[in-house]
């Protein structure tokens, strides 16, 4: 194992995955979302960086490539269980967070099962888009939650409606820069939107990797 800058960036995202969860422990919100939102979008980076050094700097290693797609997922499934359980279950994020996980869950088991064939089922270039898509939906996600906080719809105990309601009845401030429902309200309905999207590639590649590996599932291979 080679402690070259690439795999120390690679080693430094998969710390951040349980760092996230550790800002809403040890912090109140909104500075939890916003701590969480810094650290999921620094480690998100080194994911780019770390493999065009490896490249540029011919580094690349076994260590770097087992590592990399384990730290992709534990920042996704990590995040992803946070954004859920603060959405109060909501089932538009729900649905494709399930397929999400499923797909990452039955993806590594066929790859453990595979094992040292396990090589043939190489990262396509569908694949990084959907972990592209996948941290970038989470990162409006988070910014969604924060906004919220900010707006101090959270802190009167109000819904996205009931302050859009009280806003027209002169009742409460308007949220100057995004109309009466609030920035919240549209960086969650773009984070949704982009999180289906995300969901959609992960089953896609899923899929495919499941239709590569078949030759290898049958009795006898």
């Amino acid at each position: 194992m080679n402690w070259n800058l690439p795999n120390i960036l690679t080693v430094i995202r998969l710390l951040a995955a349980p760092g996230v969860a550790i800002m809403f422990l040890y912090f109140h919100r909104p500075w939890a979302d916003w701590l969480a939102l810094s650290l999921f979008i620094s480690a998100a980076v080194t994911d780019w960086f770390d493999g065009y050094l490896a490249r540029a700097w011919k580094q690349e290693s076994k260590f770097g490539a087992m590592l990399d797609p384990i730290a992709d997922k534990a920042m996704v499934v990590i995040a992803l269980v946070i954004i859920t359980g603060y959405s109060g279950m909501n089932p538009w994020l729900i649905l494709p967070v399930t397929a999400i996980l499923f797909r990452e869950v039955f993806v590594s088991g066929l790859r453990e099962f595979l094992g040292a064939k396990a090589g043939l089922l190489k990262v396509t270039k569908l694949a990084k888009w959907k972990t592209t898509a996948q941290m970038v939906a989470i990162a409006v996600l988070f910014l969604g939650t924060g906004l919220e906080h900010l707006e101090g719809i959270a802190r009167q105990g109000l819904t996205t409606d009931q302050y859009a309601e009280l806003v027209s009845q002169g009742l409460a401030d308007p949220i100057r820069s995004c109309g009466t429902r609030g920035c919240s309200s549209y960086a969650t309905m773009v984070g949704l939107v982009l999180i289906w999207v995300a969901a959609v590639l992960t089953l896609a590649t899923g899929w495919d990797y499941f239709r590569k590996s078949l030759p290898f599932l049958r009795d006898g291979k």
